[in-house]
């Protein structure tokens, strides 16, 4: 029996079982353990996900092969810990273990969004200081931007990497920028003229922190600076309002123990200062043409389409993603991605979601007249449609089968249209 054949058997069993009472006791005592600390001022966590991903048509060749990583995870809470008000602190620890199954369909946006080169890394620490009067947010230190910038709830369910931040700005610059898997030590603030809206702006190296390529040291000349800023507008029912807090600083910013928004409406913009080659222009000698910084800007919308009076977890999403970039360096020069996502449709299980979504990732002038010059055929984009049900077996398991069907993988006309099916399954503590 192969991986996915007993993963797939697994969470069949995982899902009609019943625990077994001294797993739910060693839970319970684990989580009775995090609350002690928690009322002292640190949260441990840590989430484990695995996925396995087998590509079973088209695309490069056919194969199955297994991805993971662990994130293990600790927030400081300044006032319990220090007596510091409105400081609280993030650490966040990452071990990449597997493979990636872009291998297999060699696609360009990234069919599993945990897939990466095995590493073992500072993933997130910073410092953070909430001002009093919960409008003001100050953020330093290794940072993931994608936890607060170009971010859709909505997008959260699919695991197809252009659902994060999309592929016109998470393949930009010298590496990518400051995402998943490797981050960049950077400032941000935020500021909320009213409850519902709020101005995000950062700083960030233009370059990862820890490259594997021996790349300049932070902060290089050579990497440049990442500038980002966002204006978000959100709309919250009175039935989804959480019961104010005592302190209200911690209102703003990560950690900020929001509810939920029912409609979300972003606009961003993102610019690197450092050097990049044209993809299509040349010097006299050969060289690439250099172009100074490197752009472009995305608009974001999260819409509650339905929601039951008599069942609240019961309720109908929309999403849309739209990006485009600077096309004489960036490969990418527009994305559009949009999506369904149902909650609670069965009666006992209100956490399930349901969800199907498209990304289309549009080659660039300079990329496609690149790939010209070079007489190599290229189609002008990849699309992804994906198809996803995420199930919450218990309070610290969740399995998700995924399928994934991969039209003109990596734009190239050569290559078949893939199918790809999937399990994901995450550990939670």
């Amino acid at each position: 029996m192969n991986r996915l054949a007993a993963l797939l058997l697994l969470a069949a069993m995982a899902g009609t079982c019943p625990a077994r009472a001294e797993d739910w006791q060693a839970f319970k005592d684990w989580q009775a353990f995090k609350d002690r600390l928690t009322a002292a001022g640190v949260t441990p966590s840590a989430v484990y996900d695995g996925d396995v991903a087998a590509n079973t048509s088209g695309g490069v060749k056919q194969g199955t092969i297994y991805s993971g990583n662990l994130h293990l995870q600790a927030a400081l809470d300044g006032n319990r810990l220090a007596g510091m008000p409105g400081v609280t602190a993030f650490l966040d620890f990452l071990w990449v273990n597997a493979g990636q199954p872009s291998k297999y369909v060699g696609d360009a946006q990234g069919v599993d969004n945990i897939a990466a080169a095995p590493t073992l890394r500072p993933y997130e620490a910073w410092l953070q200081y909430n001002f009093p009067g919960s409008r003001v947010s100050i953020l330093a230190g290794l940072y993931d931007l994608n936890t607060e910038f170009y971010h859709l709830t909505s997008a959260d369910l699919f695991l197809n990497g252009s659902f994060g931040a999309g592929p016109e700005f998470g393949l930009s610059g010298l590496a990518g920028p400051s995402i998943y898997p490797a981050t960049s030590l950077g400032v941000r603030l935020a500021y909320k003229p009213s409850a519902n809206s709020v101005l995000r702006f950062a700083v960030l190296d233009g370059a990862p922190l820890l490259r594997q390529d021996g790349s300049p040291p932070p902060f290089d000349p050579d990497n440049g600076l990442l500038l980002v800023g966002e204006a978000v507008f959100l709309t919250r029912t009175p039935t989804s309002e959480a019961p104010p807090e005592p302190r209200s600083r911690s209102r703003i910013g990560r950690l900020s123990k929001l509810p939920p928004y029912d409609d979300k409406l972003a606009i961003g913009a993102w610019y690197y200062t450092a050097k990049f080659d044209e993809l299509s222009g040349v010097n006299p000698d050969g060289t690439p043409v250099q172009h100074h910084g490197e752009g472009g800007a995305y608009l974001l919308v999260d819409h509650e389409l339905f929601q039951s009076t008599e069942i609240p977890e019961r309720r109908l999403a929309a999403f849309l993603q739209f990006g485009v970039a600077d096309q004489v360096v960036d490969r990418i020069g527009t994305y559009i991605g949009a999506g369904l996502v149902a909650s609670g449709l069965l009666p006992d299980r209100p956490d399930d979601e349901l969800g199907i979504a498209m990304a289309m990732a549009r080659n660039g002038s300079g990329y496609i007249t690149a790939q010209q010059q070079a007489e190599l055929p290229v189609s002008p984009a990849e699309t992804a449609i994906e198809l996803s049900y995420l199930a919450q077996i218990t309070p610290w398991l969740a399995a998700q089968p995924d399928i994934q069907y991969v039209i003109s993988p990596d734009t190239d006309p050569r290559r078949r249209n893939a199918t790809v099916a999937q399990l994901r399954f995450e550990l939670s503590f």
